[in-house]
């Protein structure tokens, strides 16, 4: 039980890490699959650590998880809070389409840690 919730938990890092990966290379040209994966888990944690705290307030609990979650990605990449933004959404993205590829083919669900909301 506990090695299989490793596994899911390290696919599901790896994909979202993909995402940020993709969409930190086309929007600011970052080329580090090691540094996407570091920030899809600080992400993570973070985006974790926001919402348990202030994620129950409607409207505002979610959007600040997602601020913070923008935040990560704005400290760990070069650019601007468009630029952040721009990488979290061709990372929300990409997991998307991995995701219902995989979850098509029977492979896993429909989740991945590190990309907040899939």
């Amino acid at each position: 039980m506990v090695l299989a919730s490793a596994i899911v938990f390290v696919v599901s890092l790896l994909i979202g890490a993909l995402g940020i990966y993709l969409g930190a290379r086309v929007i600011v040209g970052a080329d580090d699959y090691d540094h996407a994966i570091v920030t899809a888990l600080i992400g993570a944690v973070i985006w974790a650590v926001v919402g348990f705290f202030v994620g129950w307030i409607p409207l505002l609990g979610p959007l600040l998880a997602l601020l913070a979650y923008v935040a990560v990605i704005n400290f760990r990449y070069p650019g601007d809070w468009t630029a952040a933004a721009m990488i979290g959404v061709v990372a929300w993205v990409t997991v998307l389409v991995v995701l219902y590829v995989l979850a098509a083919v029977g492979l896993t669900g429909f989740e991945a840690v590190g990309v907040p909301g899939v």
